[in-house]
């Protein structure tokens, strides 16, 4: 047996062993994910500043930050696209723990729900269309949830047979996401809506047209009035069989799309309904800095 007092001398004889997150996005080799100079430049100073303010209200010994924001958001929109769990982000990311707790203080401060809202204004902004919306459309997606997700976070869509989360969404008419909630899969399509109606009308006061489906035919129907949005069902043609894209409609089913076209979306992985919106909303920041660039999104069939 070897005795404790010869384990220095090999330790000294041992290669020198690099650090494990000592790699840079100019040192690694780039994902399909990254972030494009032009994306950063966009997207970085908004989350340079409010890391700025959060300095100013530490405390002096508080070590200085030495991981690299734009390597944060890399990691976060890697584990979007690719559904990887946190703990098997690539080495070359910084440490999961550090990835999740900046992902939790930019949900938890508002960062990501405001630049997300900025980034909506500035798309519209620059398609010649009023930065508020108008008209839009209302509908919810049930997605089934993961074995760690806690019960009480879920419920059962009996009609549509799916043990998870339901997410609710208002969009505008060219897709992009107005509101925004994720709540158990029992919730009712009207409670949904009546939140979500709340949140778009104070988003967007010149919101006065909604599409939707016949099941918000009712309360909502009722409280979009009181809010001055006309809220019109669109329904299905009598017998008619199949997938068809119904009118006015099909904008948020292409935005629910879009969602899915993300692995770490097409299932609910989050502990907190909150982060699994915030997750959504990363993908559409994402998707709106290319279309503020001019930069395309990639499809799986092209990576």
């Amino acid at each position: 047996m070897m005795s404790r007092g010869r384990w220095p001398a090999l330790m000294a004889l041992a290669p020198a062993r690099p650090p494990r997150y000592a790699c840079t996005m100019a040192q690694r080799p780039p994902y399909p994910t990254d972030l494009s100079d032009e994306r950063w430049a966009l997207l970085g100073p908004f989350l340079e500043d409010w890391r700025a303010v959060r300095l100013r209200g530490a405390l002096d010994i508080s070590p200085p930050p030495r991981h690299d924001l734009r390597e944060i958001l890399n990691a976060l929109l890697y584990l979007d696209r690719t559904g990887t769990q946190l703990r098997y982000l690539p080495h070359d990311f910084p440490p999961w723990q550090t990835v999740y707790g900046y992902f939790a203080h930019w949900q938890t401060d508002g960062v990501i729900d405001r630049l997300h809202g900025l980034l909506h204004r500035l798309v519209r902004e620059a398609a010649g269309r009023n930065g508020q919306p108008s008209a839009g459309a209302i509908d919810t997606q049930s997605v089934k949830t993961s074995t760690n997700v806690p019960l009480r976070g879920q419920g059962t869509d009996v009609g549509k047979r799916i043990v998870g989360r339901k997410r609710g969404a208002i969009t505008d008419t060219t897709g992009l996401l107005l509101a925004l909630l994720v709540l158990a899969a029992d919730a009712s399509d009207n409670a949904i809506g009546l939140r979500l109606l709340d949140t778009a009308h104070a988003r967007a006061p010149r919101l006065h047209k909604l599409w939707a489906d016949s099941a918000f035919r009712t309360t909502c129907t009722e409280h979009a009035a009181r809010l001055g949005i006309a809220l019109e069902v669109v329904q299905r043609t009598p017998g008619s069989r199949g997938f068809a894209p119904l009118p006015r409609r099909w904008t948020i089913e292409r935005t629910f799309g879009w969602i899915m076209m993300f692995r770490r979306l097409a299932r609910d992985y989050e502990t907190l309904p909150a982060r699994s919106a915030a997750l959504i909303q990363l993908r559409m920041i994402d998707l709106m800095a290319r279309r503020l660039t001019g930069e395309s999104t990639p499809t799986w069939r092209g990576t």
